[in-house]
């Protein structure tokens, strides 16, 4: 098994004169939180929206080490009911704000057909390696290996796999030729459209990768974070979600 460890910690630039709040977030959504936040600043809110991007155990360690983030959205409640366990997030503030899919993803120029044979594409003499989030701190990491469990092809794809720190660094893996193939986040696939192809892995092959907000007791921004998160609850938000595949059914908890 390679394991490739590159942290993915991305700051967007704020403006001195606005609010700023901080954003801990999976890597599934580091093409659609910019797209949130962009549509949330739109609505001329005094606010300025920091994102940090990595797979969400890793940014819960971070958070549990100090971090000063305001707002932590996780690609698996288990994170935040974690946090809010310790006394480092606010239990009121729970709310999942959409589910997120698990897809099979090749690049434009693969000969395989994922559309024909679906997950058995991981058993092709051409793949020499499969991309996925490390599993040890990654819900989509868990996800991919419940999956290649639910298929029974684990054991005999497993000493393939090319391990990212993330899911979004195991996307970059198979941009990069590395592998051929990875299992990565629908919000990804739907980023990189006109790049690559993918195939949806159904969901009753892996737990539900719940995405969950929840605003953290540390924060100095607490109304600002409070607002942001009053914002995901709107139907603009969900629009925007929408676009980068994110089912729009969202509960409070």
């Amino acid at each position: 098994m390679k394991i490739l460890l590159v942290l993915l910690f991305l700051f967007a630039g704020a403006s001195a004169s606005a609010q700023q709040i901080r954003v801990a977030a999976g890597a599934d959504m580091s093409a659609a939180l910019p797209a949130l936040a962009e549509s949330y600043t739109k609505g001329k809110r005094a606010l300025v929206v920091d994102s940090a991007f990595n797979a969400s155990g890793i940014l819960t360690n971070q958070i549990q080490s100090g971090a000063p983030f305001d707002i932590f959205l996780s690609a698996d409640e288990q994170y935040a009911q974690q946090l809010i366990a310790e006394g480092l997030a606010s239990k009121d503030t729970l709310y999942r704000f959409g589910v997120c899919r698990l897809v099979l993803w090749v690049p434009n120029n693969s000969p395989l057909d994922l559309a024909k044979v679906g997950i058995k594409a991981l058993l092709d003499p051409s793949v020499k390696g499969i991309a996925i989030e490390n599993p040890a701190t990654g819900p989509f990491g868990r996800a991919a290996e419940a999956a290649l469990r639910h298929f029974r092809i684990y054991d005999k794809v497993a000493s393939q796999f090319v391990v990212g720190e993330n899911v979004s660094q195991a996307a970059q893996i198979v941009v990069s030729g590395e592998a051929q193939v990875g299992l990565i986040a629908l919000s990804l696939a739907t980023a990189m459209k006109g790049t690559g192809r993918y195939w949806l892995v159904p969901p009753d092959a892996y737990p539900t990768l719940g995405q969950t907000a929840v605003v953290l007791s540390h924060s100095q921004q607490q109304e600002g974070a409070r607002k942001f998160l009053d914002f995901l609850h709107s139907p603009e938000a969900a629009s925007v979600l929408d676009r980068y595949g994110f089912s729009a059914a969202a509960e409070k908890h």
